[in-house]
């Protein structure tokens, strides 16, 4: 999946992607992210819950990396049930981990 963040990035600082990078782990109830340096934002997604809760997971996913302001960089998430705030932590964490701004 696709999709552009970049017309709403208006006061967000660009984060730059430069590395790869992970959080989280393939347990129940949590969720595996993988970043990576692309060319513009795109999204891999695969979920336990995908039917049910699929296009929200997407959203929360694109929303933390444009309130970072990722717009060049490839998410890959496995879900196993994580809920929105764990979402968000990892992909929080995977970002700044691959921008270099904390270690792993």
């Amino acid at each position: 999946m696709r999709a552009a963040y970049a017309h709403m990035n208006k006061g967000v600082s660009d984060m730059k992607i430069d590395r790869r990078a992970v959080a989280g782990s393939l347990e129940s109830s949590d969720i595996f992210v993988e970043v990576a340096p692309a060319e513009g934002y795109s999204l891999e997604l695969q979920s336990s819950v995908l039917q049910q809760f699929g296009e929200e997971i997407e959203r929360v996913i694109g929303e933390v990396a444009h309130t970072l302001g990722a717009e060049n960089v490839h998410i890959r998430a496995n879900d196993h049930g994580a809920l929105e705030c764990v979402i968000r932590a990892r992909v929080e964490t995977a970002l700044r981990r691959a921008s270099g701004e904390v270690q792993a």
